[in-house]
Formats: C-alpha cells, structure tokens, sequence
C-alpha cells in the first residue's frame, strides 16, 4: 500500500521488516538505516535505544540492523522489528537515513514495511522531494489503541544523523572546537559525581578503491582487542534467495567460513579457520582468534576474528579473507559485509559486492606492520580457482605466502 506524507496505516504483523531502498547511478552517495526507540515523550531511554551500523541489535532483542542487499542498480537495507516483543514502556520505532553527500542526489528513495513471515507488503512510503538534508526522518511504528501502526514522515535534517539522533536524546560523541578559558577562580573542590555514560560514535570509514587504506597506529589503536565481523546477505529482495525458481540458492545454505593467513616478524606462519578446527588463540601466537563457525549465516552477530594488537610489534602480516565453503558457486549476488572494530577510532568497513567472476574466495583486507606502522589495506578481490588448487591455497598464492596445502574437512 502506497502512502503519503503523513499518512498512516495498521500494521497486523507480530514480526516485520522495515526496508530502505534506493537506486544506484554515477555520483550516487551512500546511505544508512538506523532506528530509535522512543517512549511516549518521543525521547530515547539511553543511548542503548539507537540502532544502527556501529550498534547493530538492540538489548531485547526486537529490533536489529540486518545489513544490505545490492546489486547493479539498487540497495536496499533493513531493520527486522519484531513488535510483539518490544518492550512496554516504547511507543514509537523511528526509521531514519543518513548519507554523507545529500538526499536530494539519492533517486528512488523509499521505505517499505513487510510481513517477515510472508514477505508480504504492507506499507510503502517513496520520498521525493528530498533535496539537500543529510538525515531523513522516513516513517515510524508506533502503538494506538494497543496495536500497531506505520506512519509515512518524511522530515529532513540538515544536520545529519548526529542532529537528528541528538533531538531524540542521544549522546553523540563529536570533536568539539574549544573555546578560550576563562579566568581562575577559587572553588570548593567538586562533589565526587558517577561517570558519564560512553557517547554513542557515529563515524566509520569504509575502504574504497579511491581511498583504499588507513593507518591503525595514527588512529591511536595500536593496543587492545580489535574486531573483524563478516556478515552477508542475498541481492534477492526480501526472500532470501541467490538466483530465481528450482535452481535458486538460499541464503540459510550457504556456509561461509571468514579466514586469515598470518605471518610473524620471527618468520613463522599459518592459517585461522573452521577447517580441522585451526581456531587460533588470542593470547599466544598468532594474536588472532576465529570466534565461530556459522555455516548459515543466521547467527545474529556472524562470524568474528579477534586481533591481539598488544602483541602488534610481532605481526608481520595478517590477510583476512573469505571462502564459500557450501551452498553457492561463487559470490555473485552474495554480498559480504566486513567491519573491523579498533580499539581507537572509529570502524572499518570493506563492501563485497563487484564480483564478476566465478570466485569461492575473496579477500577482505590485508593489514601489514610498516616500519612499525600497522596498516589496513582494503583488498575486495575475487580468486578464480586453477586446476588442483584448493580454496585456501589460491590466497597463498596470490599473496605469496609459501604454505603447504593438503585436503581437509570440518568437523
């Protein structure tokens, strides 16, 4: 069902999707979806109710960022909500979009609410007269009379997300210019108060052709536990699905397995994966650490490598890298989401989504000790396999790694 602006509409689903699409051409800017969840005074509880990249689910459990589906022409990413567990005390679920260029270049911009059981639609809100605001206010769930409602809104903001998520309530952490002191006065000492909440970052940086690399070091993390998150999704809309009728793949068969190569400074070598249960450890060589095996994707937090970056002055290297181990030929229409999360600074993200090829891996990000500067650079390359060579093995090759390879299986 099409609305307008302010126009609203019953929403009988226990569970939905809230998807936001748009379309992709020349000089098309990206877009995030997030959402907040506001109690009847339309402010957030804490800065926990603001779902969005760098805070992916929310603590019930009902509302979560279920990443992108792309392909040549057009996005779409969503927001699962399940209504029926969301908490009492939330009226309303605002769904918002944020770009870094402005909306008004962002063509076929909507927003649509389904049945997650069904697919169903139920709602459909096209913005079109969007023009330089940087944050837009798309629709909203919200209680009345007991059941459930989706609003088409429609409101811009020119200050980005950080304005909009600072009017529900969210502290954001934001570099301020600061402004000269004013003259000493004596005062009694301060009474002793709890510590300020952490302010919710918003910033990211995604690795692009353009601007392929950063520097860990000069983001001041070079110390700490840093996260690498793989999560994918099919291009198909809303069903799950690589390909259509009999020979479709879906998405709950296909077994990813995130890996990394590592080298050391001493000159020793391997590998981290699933296969033959090579999880590695985190404490002692080599710092790295594959938290899980999810062979379907559906675990809510994917698949995680750990990186010991106290023990950064040891790495020589370290290629994160991903192999389709079941369930689909290559990774056309399969789009992978990598995000690494540094102990300083704000996230990391490589897109897969330009393959061309016949490729079961992919490699994600290389990140190298450069004269003592540790380096991420972004990869996104598609290996085509030869003859006799195993998955894993067309890295090595690639990379010059210089490993022996034998078959092997899971457990």
């Amino acid at each position: 069902m099409g609305l307008r602006k302010g126009a609203n509409v019953p929403v009988e689903h226990t569970s939905v999707r809230v998807e936001l699409g748009w379309q992709v051409r020349p000089g098309t800017p990206d877009v995030d979806v997030s959402a907040l969840l506001l109690t009847a005074a339309g402010r957030v509880r804490s800065d926990d109710d603001f779902v969005f990249y760098n805070q992916p689910a929310h603590g019930s459990g009902a509302v979560r960022h279920e990443g992108r589906r792309q392909d040549d022409a057009s996005v779409v990413e969503t927001i699962s909500v399940m209504l029926s567990a969301v908490e009492q005390d939330i009226a309303t679920v605002v769904v918002a979009a944020s770009t870094d260029g402005a909306f008004g270049r962002v063509p076929g911009l909507f927003v649509r609410v389904l049945d997650a059981e069904s697919g169903a639609e139920a709602a459909r809100f096209d913005a079109t007269d969007a023009d330089s605001e940087t944050a837009f206010l798309l629709g909203e769930l919200y209680r009345r009379g007991g059941a459930w409602k989706f609003r088409a809104v429609g409101q811009g903001y020119a200050s980005g997300l950080a304005g909009l998520a600072t009017d529900f309530g969210i502290t954001v952490d934001e570099p301020t210019t600061p402004s000269s002191p004013p003259e000493r006065q004596p005062a009694p000492a301060p009474a002793p108060v709890p510590p300020a909440p952490e302010p919710v970052r918003l910033s990211k940086i995604t690795l692009t052709k353009a601007a392929p690399a950063v520097s860990l070091t000069k983001q001041g993390a070079t110390s700490g536990a840093m996260r690498v998150n793989l999560t994918w999704s099919a291009a198909e809309p809303g069903r799950g699905r690589l390909g259509r009728g009999e020979g479709a793949v879906r998405l709950e068969d296909v077994d990813l397995d995130l890996s990394c190569m590592w080298e050391l400074r001493n000159g020793t070598k391997g590998i981290v994966h699933p296969i033959d249960s090579q999880f590695g450890s985190f404490d002692r060589p080599p710092y790295v650490l594959l938290d899980q095996d999810d062979r379907t994707g559906g675990s809510e937090d994917g698949e995680n490598l750990m990186i010991n970056l106290d023990h950064s002055a040891e790495i020589k290297r370290l290629l994160v890298f991903v192999v389709i181990y079941d369930g689909a030929p290559d990774f056309a229409g399969l789009h992978g989401v990598a995000t690494l999360y540094p102990p300083a600074g704000p996230p990391i993200e490589v897109r897969l989504d330009e393959c061309t090829v016949p490729s079961p891996v992919a490699t994600i990000a290389l990140i190298e000790n450069v004269g003592g500067e540790l380096v991420v650079r972004r990869e996104a390359k598609y290996l085509v396999l030869a003859p006799g060579v195993f998955k894993q093995q067309a890295a090595d090759l690639e990379y010059g790694w210089g490993m022996s390879w034998h078959s092997a299986t899971k457990d």
